[in-house]
């Protein structure tokens, strides 16, 4: 999670804040810095190690004892994730009643780094690193379901992390995918939306996510090609690369990519010449 939460906190009744400087366990809350309709984010100081972290603590009303079991189950598989791009669980634990899922602090979301306009170089490496993230969780057989910028943390020297691998699935049981609001419905897959979500779905979730970092726009239903920003995607990146992103969002799930590793294997025949030359030579001239 991030210093500089995209989603800012909201007044709700139904789920008060907690206090600043009050107490969890070994952690001791500093200030919320993000809200939905699953649960609060802390940034929260660990009083044994000494460093900031991000707790992310689920409504009461979203910890019932079927939610719970789903919660512990899909923690435990998170747990099996070992990757340098993907947010690691620190601790999960109930503590004074309430579960609390801790993780790494990051500087800000993507959400909010795409406020401001994403250099080419930038994006490239955004994407490379976030392909290796979901190739190695589809090797692992772990689907995210909820790919979007504010799940994409980011930290010093343009490292980048995915978040909410497991927590997604269950969080998305907690709300009406179609007209939710939440901003999430923009990338979510067709037949993930009908409730058939799969690798495929991921696939399609990154794409959108890429082509948002590239064309400054993101793309929406029915998703007729070329979509808003085609203009400026065609200036920035080959046509290769537009090929690449053309084929994972596809509507019709068979014709994308399988996974998330033929996504990463596709994108590493292009990423060499991916970018313009007039781009890469205005990006290196000083």
């Amino acid at each position: 999670m991030s210093r500089n939460a995209a989603q800012r906190p909201k007044s709700n009744p139904s789920h008060p804040a907690l206090k600043t400087r009050r107490r969890l366990g070994k952690y001791r809350i500093r200030r919320r810095i993000g809200a939905g309709g699953f649960a609060t984010v802390y940034e929260a100081y660990d009083t044994i190690e000494g460093i900031s972290v991000a707790l992310k603590i689920p409504h009461p009303d979203q910890v019932e004892k079927d939610s719970l079991s789903l919660i512990h189950k899909e923690v435990r598989l998170t747990a099996r994730l070992d990757h340098d791009n993907i947010l690691a669980l620190r601790n999960a634990m109930m503590i004074d009643g309430h579960f609390v899922i801790a993780t790494p602090l990051g500087e800000q979301t993507l959400t909010d780094r795409l406020h401001h306009r994403l250099g080419p170089k930038t994006a490239l490496s955004y994407t490379e690193q976030l392909l290796d993230a979901l190739a190695y969780a589809h090797e692992q057989r772990v689907i995210h379901c909820d790919i979007k910028p504010d799940n994409v943390i980011l930290f010093p020297d343009n490292h980048v992390r995915l978040a909410d691998f497991g927590i997604a699935k269950v969080s998305l049981r907690t709300r009406t995918i179609m007209g939710s609001g939440q901003g999430t419905v923009g990338y979510i897959a067709p037949e993930q939306a009908m409730g058939k979500p799969s690798f495929r779905s991921d696939v399609f979730s990154m794409g959108l996510l890429i082509y948002r970092m590239f064309a400054g726009v993101l793309p929406e239903w029915p998703f007729d090609w070329p979509p808003p920003g085609a203009e400026r995607l065609r200036r920035t990146v080959s046509r290769d690369f537009i090929a690449f992103l053309r084929r994972s969002i596809e509507v019709r799930e068979r014709k994308r990519f399988r996974d998330g590793v033929q996504m990463q294997r596709a994108f590493e025949k292009v990423a060499p010449r991916a970018l313009r030359s007039t781009t890469r030579s205005r990006r290196t001239s000083p």
